[in-house]
């Protein structure tokens, strides 16, 4: 995908109340934009790092400026809208990027699914295969040069794992994809120093035959893509 308008080069002065952040236009001038992350956004929001906004001209919007990217100043590109996260698995799906996730004739969005009221990013079907339910997940914590999921305890990531499982035993394709928007990981584990449960349910999700998959994006200020298989670590 391509930035439409081109990003607007700012530096971060603090991100508060998760949803919002002090940055300094490049004129010194000091305003709030909007922050779509309502994560933790460990390293992903440094004090004078470098971030890039993209304009809403939407009327109703409070906030014209969001905040996209983060460069880090070890030259890192972050994406920290997680918004971008399906938009780029859907698109390289559809591509053929992913290879893993061809021959299948149809992909629906947001399907409820699983026996815990779940809904399931993308639900891809066949005549002549079972079903494959494919949840997703934004990566962007590197620590020690590793990148990990999740950058903070998730029961709701629990709660996904647990009805992948539970479509792979009854018979359909279960498949967990990292969509790696952080420049400088090349490889994604579970984090299991920060939500142990998390990292158990994991491990089971393997076991149970449950694919992990993680493709890592191509990120600068003009667009971003879902490019590169990465490696996994257990």
């Amino acid at each position: 995908m391509k930035y439409t308008p081109a990003l607007q080069q700012a530096t971060l002065v603090k991100r508060y109340k998760r949803f919002l952040a002090d940055v300094i236009l490049e004129d010194g001038t000091m305003t709030t934009v909007y922050c779509s992350n309502t994560g933790k956004m460990t390293g992903c929001a440094n004090l004078n790092d470098t971030v890039w906004l993209l304009t809403n001209d939407n009327p109703k919007r409070k906030y014209k400026l969001s905040w996209e990217l983060t460069q880090t100043k070890a030259g890192h590109f972050i994406c920290v809208n997680t918004a971008r996260a399906n938009q780029l698995a859907e698109q390289a799906i559809q591509s053929g990027t992913i290879k893993e996730l061809q021959g299948y004739s149809s992909l629906k969005r947001e399907v409820k699914y699983g026996h815990e009221n779940s809904r399931i990013d993308f639900l891809l079907t066949d005549d002549d295969k079972p079903h494959c339910y494919v949840e997703v997940k934004s990566c962007t914590l590197l620590d020690d040069g590793k990148g990990y999921f999740p950058d903070t305890t998730t029961t709701r990531g629990q709660k996904h794992l647990r009805e992948l499982i539970h479509m792979k035993k009854q018979g359909y394709r279960s498949v967990l994809l990292f969509t790696v928007l952080h420049t400088g990981i090349n490889n994604v584990q579970a984090a299991s120093h920060i939500d142990s449960k998390y990292a158990e349910i994991f491990d089971l999700a393997i076991k149970e035959g449950v694919e992990i998959l993680s493709y890592g994006a191509e990120i600068s200020i003009d667009g971003l893509c879902l490019k590169n298989k990465l490696h996994r670590i257990t």
